[in-house]
């Protein structure tokens, strides 16, 4: 999964965002806000105002024009939006729509190769990292868990955004990186289902054909009621904002809700498949 980038997306230092989060910080503390209060006035929470301060996460593209708002206006933290350089961790094409899953309100899944990186575990992950070619150092490996286990925050951190999975039975039947590695993933997804805000559901082998066998695809309402899709290759990745392509991918991903099983019989099979193990 190039969400957390395997080969193409290299870590980099992170100098610019620690800077741009020291702005962020001092002029916050300047103005008398605690992080939970600032935090309210530009729509995030005290956990995501504390990770843009300290550099760990990119601010989405309109947290600038919002932070301005609250903090006098004084230009400085749109000067130092400009000379943000690129998340750690996270591939050059998926960038754009980190941006936006960060603040969405909706966010919709398919995926047909490997377990989303928003429901892997980390025993998942690196198994995934330490057999990318070409090989990562150690230093990128963590990286890339740094990255995705920050993601990860955004389905308990937004209760109020809607995220639902769609996911080919065989991702669990693999045993990606062992038994025990496969176990706790299926544990995982079984304890993730349980959010109000999450529905996740399987598509069964036996289902002889569905709306997305063109491959695994992503979808996403912003605050503003915008739609955008993400689809995804090896080494690269098309973001889609043309609203005739974004509208065919949602009548397919509606038709893969009817085909899958239900939420309810997604987790029994789950739960067949964990005694399976």
């Amino acid at each position: 999964m190039v969400d957390a980038a395997v080969g193409g997306g290299e870590p980099e230092a992170s100098d610019s965002l620690r800077t741009f989060g020291a702005v962020v910080q001092a002029l916050r503390e300047h103005a008398g806000l605690s992080r939970e209060e600032f935090g309210e006035r530009v729509g995030l929470s005290k956990h995501t105002v504390a990770s843009v301060e300290l550099g760990r996460r990119m601010p989405d593209p309109t947290f600038a024009e919002r932070s301005e708002g609250v903090l006098g206006n004084t230009g400085a933290v749109r000067n130092a939006a400009k000379h943000l350089a690129r998340q750690p961790g996270l591939a050059a094409w998926f960038r754009r729509w980190a941006q936006l899953e960060a603040t969405a309100i909706t966010l919709y899944t398919y995926e047909c190769r490997l377990i989303p990186g928003l429901l892997q575990t980390e025993a998942y992950a690196r198994t995934l990292f330490t057999n990318q070619l070409p090989p990562l150092s150690d230093e990128q490996i963590e990286a890339q868990w740094v990255a995705r286990a920050e993601r990860q925050r955004l389905l308990r951190e937004r209760p109020n955004t809607a995220f639902a999975f769609i996911l080919e039975e065989h991702l669990f039947r693999r045993r990606t990186g062992g038994a025990e590695v496969t176990r706790e993933p299926i544990d995982h997804v079984l304890e993730i289902s349980e959010l109000r805000n999450v529905e996740i559901q399987i598509m069964p082998t036996e289902q002889e054909t569905h709306a997305g066998l063109d491959g695994p695809m992503r979808l996403l309402e912003t605050p503003e009621n915008k739609w955008f899709a993400y689809c995804e290759g090896q080494e690269s990745g098309q973001f889609i904002a043309d609203p005739k392509v974004v509208s065919m991918l949602q009548m397919r991903y509606a038709r893969m809700r009817s085909q899958a099983l239900t939420l309810k019989d997604s987790m029994s099979l789950l739960q067949r498949m964990r005694g399976d193990q």
